[in-house]
Formats: C-alpha cells, sequence, structure tokens
C-alpha cells in the first residue's frame, strides 16, 4: 500500500489551506495594523513628513492655497493653505476653500481627527477622499498645518445659490437634466 505518498498529498493541501499567498499577506497588511498594540508609533518628524506629502499629493493646495496651480506647485510653504480668494459657483451656490491655517488653529487633534473623518461639504471640496484617509495620515495633517502655524484672512462666506459671487470665481455650468420618461398605462 502506498500510504505515504497520500499522506504526503494530504499534508501539503492543509498546509496550503492554512496559510496565506503572499499577495493576500500584501492585500491585507492594513487590516488590524492601526490597532495592533505593537505597531510602531510614528515620532513628530514623520507625521510631519507624512503631512506635508499628503498635502502636496493629495490636491489639498490646488484650491487651498491661492495661485498654486498656476505656479505648478512652485510657492513658498509660509503661503500653503491660507485659503483662496477664488469661489466654486454651480447649482448649490458658491464655496471657497477654507483658509485650512486658522480653521485648524482653533481645534485641537481629537476635535480634528472627529471632524475630518465625518466632513460631509459642499461641491467642490472631495470630503469622501478626506474621510476615506485612516486616522494617522489626518493626524499627520493635522501636525503638518499646525506646524506652519495660522496666517492669512478667513475665505469669503458661502453665498446660496442665486447669487453672483464678486471675481475670480468658476462656474460650473451642468447640463439640463433628462425628462423623466412617463410609464404609459
Amino acid at each position: 500500500m502506498r500510504l505515504f505518498p497520500i499522506l504526503a498529498i494530504a499534508a501539503a493541501i492543509i498546509g496550503c489551506g492554512c496559510s496565506r499567498l503572499p499577495a493576500e499577506d500584501a492585500a491585507n497588511a492594513h487590516v488590524g495594523a492601526a490597532s495592533t498594540p505593537f505597531a510602531p508609533i510614528p515620532s513628530d518628524g514623520e507625521l510631519l513628513a507624512r503631512g506635508e506629502y499628503l498635502i502636496r499629493t493629495s490636491g489639498c493646495n490646488d484650491c487651498h492655497t491661492a495661485g498654486y496651480a498656476e505656479q505648478q506647485g512652485n510657492l513658498d510653504k509660509a503661503q500653503w493653505l491660507t485659503g483662496s480668494p477664488m469661489g466654486y459657483k454651480g447649482p448649490w451656490g458658491t464655496t471657497y476653500a477654507a483658509n485650512l491655517r486658522l480653521k485648524l488653529a482653533d481645534m485641537d487633534e481629537a476635535q480634528w481627527l472627529d471632524y475630518s473623518g465625518s466632513l460631509r461639504t459642499r461641491p467642490l471640496m472631495p470630503d469622501f477622499a478626506l474621510r476615506a484617509m485612516s486616522a494617522d495620515d489626518r493626524r499627520a495633517i493635522y501636525r503638518f498645518i499646525r506646524s506652519l502655524g495660522p496666517a492669512g484672512s478667513p475665505a469669503p462666506p458661502y453665498l446660496p445659490p442665486g447669487q453672483t459671487p464678486a471675481r475670480p470665481y468658476f462656474e460650473l455650468v451642468l447640463p439640463a437634466a433628462p425628462p423623466v420618461a412617463v410609464a404609459a398605462g
């Protein structure tokens, strides 16, 4: 009787069923990482560097820093995130990118984490992207913005639909909604 080959095959099958493939480990590397008591706590320097990286690459400056896009990102950090007079007009009214340096000056870290984790705003702010970030990424953003210190003036206030904003403003004109089909009955 050839029992050894059968046992070897059974052991291999059981072993494969109990272990993860490398691709699964990579895909699930983030699961539970933030809650593991042995996860290294980032240093202040690491959080500041991460925050600057996220601000630079996530498009925050595109709206929250006047002239950033026009200068292709070549603005001194002293000018970053002080808001913009550029209005964004659409069916929702006219919104303005906030001066984040003033906004965060009035929040402690816990308040920012709560605020940013549940933020719902008017267009054009992609609040869904901020909500999707990890708490550590939002903490890094907070620490970086706070490291810049308060500067600038508050952004202009929101204008409801039907009001014409002062220039400059960007107007989003949407096509008319398609007609609703009426069922024949």
